[in-house]
């Protein structure tokens, strides 16, 4: 694996926890190993691109992260704090076809299922809840969508509805599985801009993503994976052709 120190320790100088931190986590399914030994240190604040080829085991990290699959070995940690320690401080936003979009709700009412945890169940949604649900469509762009169905959405729409719901949610940490998938290269762009901004305001956004153009102008580190960390870094530091190789098995060039 190549590493860069300054990205992998990036918190030991201000002591602070990081956002995520995972440390030798290994990850089978029935007797085939799909993550081995991999280990990540994450700042707050920054964009982290997460590549590799189909079946590298970019999803089942993120599983992982969130505490859906146990793991073999290894630890992680959100904040400083296992996964079972934290709530709402991780929002996750799944490929598109992974959700049932025919599911008859309307862009108000999938933003307010991030407020969930904090109204509680069988409670309603209190005026401060409704104001949180507005406010997050507003700055997504689809505050003059809130009463249509997400059957009624463009791709690039229903992509920034979720992240919209991450903001309802005042998650600290998006993950996004594949958000460019089925997206015109405008929504594109619209996206990118979006998450960059929660950035700055110190939100941490770790994207998985096949699209290795302009990989430097986008983001702040990129994680090589292919069920192991190939490399992690700057990304015109990592995508040395060496780590292209080990993870396409021929070279390929950014643009």
């Amino acid at each position: 694996m190549i590493c860069f120190r300054s990205y992998m320790s990036i918190s030991e100088d201000n002591g602070q926890p990081l956002a995520i931190e995972v440390k030798d986590v290994t990850v089978s399914y029935g007797d085939t190993p799909v993550l081995q030994n991999v280990s990540l240190s994450i700042e707050h604040g920054v964009m982290v691109a997460l590549v590799g080829p189909n079946g590298a085991g970019k999803s089942t990290l993120f599983k992982a992260i969130l505490g859906l699959i146990p793991t073999d070995s290894g630890e992680i940690y959100i904040h400083g704090l296992p996964f079972s320690k934290i709530r709402g401080e991780l929002a996750y936003i799944p490929q598109s076809e992974q959700v049932n979009w025919l599911f008859p709700l309307n862009c108000a009412d999938v933003v307010m299922l991030g407020r969930q945890r904090k109204i509680g169940w069988f409670r309603k949604p209190s005026k401060l809840d409704r104001e949180i649900v507005d406010e997050s469509l507003r700055r997504v762009g689809l505050a003059d969508r809130r009463g249509a169905l997400i059957t009624e959405l463009s791709g690039g729409q229903r992509q920034r509805l979720f992240v919209a719901r991450a903001l309802a949610q005042e998650a600290h940490t998006l993950l996004l599985d594949e958000a460019f998938s089925g997206v015109d290269v405008a929504s594109q762009e619209g996206l990118m801009e979006m998450l960059t901004s929660l950035t700055v305001e110190g939100k941490t956004v770790l994207l998985a993503t096949h699209d290795l153009t302009n990989m430097s102008g986008r983001f702040d580190l990129c994680c090589c994976l292919n069920k192991h960390v190939c490399a992690f870094g700057k990304p015109s530091e990592a995508f040395t052709p060496e780590v292209l190789e080990e993870l396409y098995g021929t070279h390929a060039y950014t643009i």
